[in-house]
């Protein structure tokens, strides 16, 4: 179950760090895609960052 737990936790990781990524994206002169596009995908990574970790936390609460 922990490996379940952590696989949860790490894929939050990875969709937050890409939300960073598209984010800073965002802020550059020049970039392609258009900046609401970059949002857009920045604003769905956080989303399911967030549901992966509630999910992660919940499984955490629950194992215990």
């Amino acid at each position: 179950m922990g490996g379940i737990i952590f696989g949860f936790f790490a894929v939050s990781a990875i969709l937050f760090f890409g939300t960073i990524h598209y984010v800073i994206a965002s802020y550059r002169p020049g970039m392609y895609p258009p900046k609401n596009i970059l949002k857009k995908r920045a604003l769905v990574l956080a989303g399911g960052g967030a549901i992966m970790m509630l999910v992660g936390w919940l499984l955490l609460f629950i194992n215990q």
